[in-house]
């Protein structure tokens, strides 16, 4: 076989005119402690409470709808104290009304940021506005102002802790409320309705994140729950605000998941928030099959007040499926993680795999040990993006029209070509409720032993025997199974139905260093070991494979090891092999070790007949080391530097479809970000290249 090297050609980059704001052309470069403001595109020291400013300001456009032009940073307001001297106030980010001048008149939103509060060892608790009493009123004091008669909607946020207010003018000066919400950009507080919540808002990224983050971090600091149990609670009201989002639009009902301004500051509205969530999480485990009598919420009125307040301003079902995976893996990540991170594959890893393998309509696509369904959720969103690319419609939110034709392609997807398969209850559960948070449907997650199957006790195991039987019967198989010598598989009925394949022993010739079977069987083999075997099992001839293995498997050079090489090189044609750095186990799933990412294709009867004979064709391989990953061990970001150290800065397109003055506007801007320095989209890009000169081998 010929090994062709990795090769990643200068990309070229296209611009397009900008809307609005332009970037500061003259910015080439950033040092470590600086960035490109997101409101007027100039260069920003990342000092106090910048990183926070600088996601709210994304949040505005890309949540609420308010356009870049209508803000601006570090605004002075004057402020009577006492009424007798005035002082002036910046506000961090103020915001006028639509198209007008930037002057006290037009004021209509004020957003104070403070530094985020660094992490400590405990939990951190969500703190109520009576806790922030002291936050509240320096907010209050720059609502107030006279000389800002129409200003109304306040924000205090530290990145961790978000209080929003309401001023209400009368006679004797004016009446702050606590809001749980901000409203659009083209709404008003007051007209606030049940029906009103139709006009959510998609989620982006960092607040999405962020949200998520409060309601678990509530549940866990504040309910007095431990990680494990906050993050099933989170999730069932997750599942039911997604659940309530689809009747409602299916159906045309009003929807249950929302609370009214006043609701969420008295007992009595509290307990109406409780008594229509807890009916409506009945609905829910009478609609699907994987919930039972035992799942209850628990929480306090006050809790599920607090959660029902971050999630329901969202349209989840609308929010993009990259913003929804990122929030979602980041709680998945955190608490079902196994000991030594075994659940969890990271999302670089992931999305080169699905790249690589690149599924097509159609196919069937299998995970055999899926854990928190990583793989399987990256498939669905490289279905959904060639859809999208099909549409012309790359890098803009589905339009109304385009969510309920994608969801219903997703589900039909999911529920026909998707199938998981863990021998943990826990994570079947867990991935079945995230691809119907992804599809609106339930997909095929079994719960079984894959190494096993079609033996063994769990309950799936019929079921799977007919959707997904052994052998031939996957097109394309991706999985990070468990390894390890430490967790070796002993168990007999096992270990025979690999007896004739990767589960023998072999040792060497003395004389010739030839490999020879060995005179005992082995009692016990490492379980990635089976999982290849099993994998090239389960795929059709022609099938292809992207499996995450310990190097050692594919460099030691004991007999063992070179054994299961041959059986490699004999049942399958070698794809690629992708080297991957420690950095990329180590941050995202706590475990240290070097991996590499194989990818092969099933040899049909007669190509392995012809390779016996002598007869197989040489043929050239992809072969790829990424050196970085975008991350270093600790997490931190690293950034592609020019020779003086500074970050290169590049442009990038933005395009979004917001709503202005009641109608959906696209928009597009050049904006100019720090480049992260990964090797693995380009690792992507290059193999892709390399198959347009050189077609896959075999059939």
């Amino acid at each position: 076989m010929e090994q062709v090297g990795l090769d990643i050609g200068v990309q070229e980059q296209t611009s397009v005119e900008a809307e609005e704001p332009e970037a500061d052309v003259a910015i080439d470069s950033l040092a470590d402690d600086e960035t490109i403001d997101y409101i007027t595109g100039k260069k920003v020291k990342l000092k106090g409470n910048e990183a926070v400013r600088q996601r709210i300001a994304r949040a505005l456009f890309h949540e609420y709808g308010i356009s870049v032009d209508d803000m601006e940073r570090d605004f002075p307001i004057q402020i009577n104290i006492d009424g007798r001297r005035k002082v002036t106030k910046k506000a961090d980010i103020a915001i006028f009304a639509p198209g007008t001048d930037h002057t006290l008149p037009n004021l209509r939103r004020v957003v104070i940021c403070k530094p985020e509060p660094k992490a400590g060892r405990t939990v951190t608790k969500i703190r109520t506005f009576a806790q922030a009493q002291k936050d509240i009123e320096e907010l209050q004091t720059l609502l107030g102002t006279e000389s800002t008669p129409l200003l109304q909607y306040g924000m205090w946020t530290n990145g961790l802790d978000i209080f929003y207010l309401y001023k209400e003018p009368n006679r004797f000066g004016a009446r702050f409320d606590e809001l749980a919400y901000w409203p659009k950009a083209d709404e008003e507080i007051g007209s606030a309705t049940v029906a009103s919540v139709a006009r959510l808002r998609r989620g982006e990224a960092d607040m999405l994140r962020l949200a998520f983050r409060r309601c678990h971090n509530y549940i866990h600091g504040n309910e007095g729950m431990s990680k494990d149990a906050a993050f099933w609670q989170f999730l069932y009201l997750l599942f039911a605000k997604m659940y309530d989002e689809r009747v409602s639009r299916q159906y045309n009902r009003p929807p249950r998941f929302y609370l009214l301004p006043s609701e969420a500051s008295s007992e009595e509205g509290r307990k109406a928030i409780e008594k229509r969530i807890l009916d409506l999480f009945d609905d829910v485990k009478d609609e699907y099959s994987f919930f039972n009598a035992g799942d209850l919420i628990t929480l306090s009125p006050r809790a599920l007040a607090f959660i029902v307040a971050e999630l329901a301003p969202y349209d989840l079902s609308g929010t993009d499926m990259d913003v929804k995976g990122v929030a979602y893996q980041e709680l998945v990540g955190t608490n079902l993680r196994g000991d030594r991170g075994q659940y969890f594959t990271p999302s670089g890893a992931v999305e080169l795999v699905v790249k690589i393998l690149d599924p097509k309509p159609g196919e069937k696509v299998l995970d055999p040990a899926c854990g928190t369904g990583g793989f399987l959720r990256e498939t669905l969103r490289h279905m959904l993006n060639k859809w999208r690319a099909e549409e012309h419609t790359e890098g803009l939110p589905d339009t109304e029209a385009q969510l309920i034709d994608h969801q219903a392609r997703l589900a039909k997807y999911a529920e026909e070509c998707l199938f998981g398969a863990d021998f943990d209850r826990t994570l079947v559960r867990a991935t079945t409720m995230s691809i119907m948070t992804f599809t609106g449907a339930e997909g095929n997650v079994y719960h079984m032993d894959s190494l096993a199957f079609p033996d063994g006790h769990f309950p799936d195991v019929a079921e799977a025997r007919k959707t997904i039987p052994v052998p031939n019967s996957i097109d394309v198989l991706m999985t990070n199974p468990p390894f390890g010598t430490d967790i070796k598989i002993e168990e007999e009925h096992i270990l025979a139905k690999y007896r004739d394949g990767v589960a023998r022993s072999w040792t060497r010739d003395k004389e010739t260093g030839e490999l020879q079977p060995g005179g005992k069987e082995l009692t016990g083999v490492s379980p990635e070991q089976l999982f290849v075997q099993r994998a090239v099992q389960w795929v059709k001839p022609g099938g292809r494979i992207g499996i995450v293995l310990p190097n050692g498997l594919l460099s030691n050079p004991g007999p063992s090891d070179e054994a299961i090489r041959r059986w490699i090189l004999d049942h399958c044609w070698i794809l690629a092999s992708v080297e991957l750095p420690v950095e990329t186990f180590v941050v995202e799933a706590n475990v240290n070790i070097l991996t590499t990412l194989l990818f092969l294709k099933k040899k049909t009867d007669k190509e392995r007949m012809a390779a016996a004979r002598g007869a197989q064709p040489d043929y050239p391989v992809f072969m790829a080391v990424a050196e970085k990953v975008g991350f270093d061990r600790r997490g931190n970001k690293v950034l592609k530097r020019h020779p003086n150290g500074k970050a290169v800065v590049e442009e990038h397109i933005e395009r979004e479809r917001i709503r202005i003055g009641g109608k959906d506007v696209v928009r597009t801007f050049v904006r100019k970000r720090e480049v992260i320095d990964n090797d693995l989209p380009l690792i992507a890009e290059a193999y892709h290249r390399f198959r347009q000169k050189h077609p896959e081998p075999g059939i």
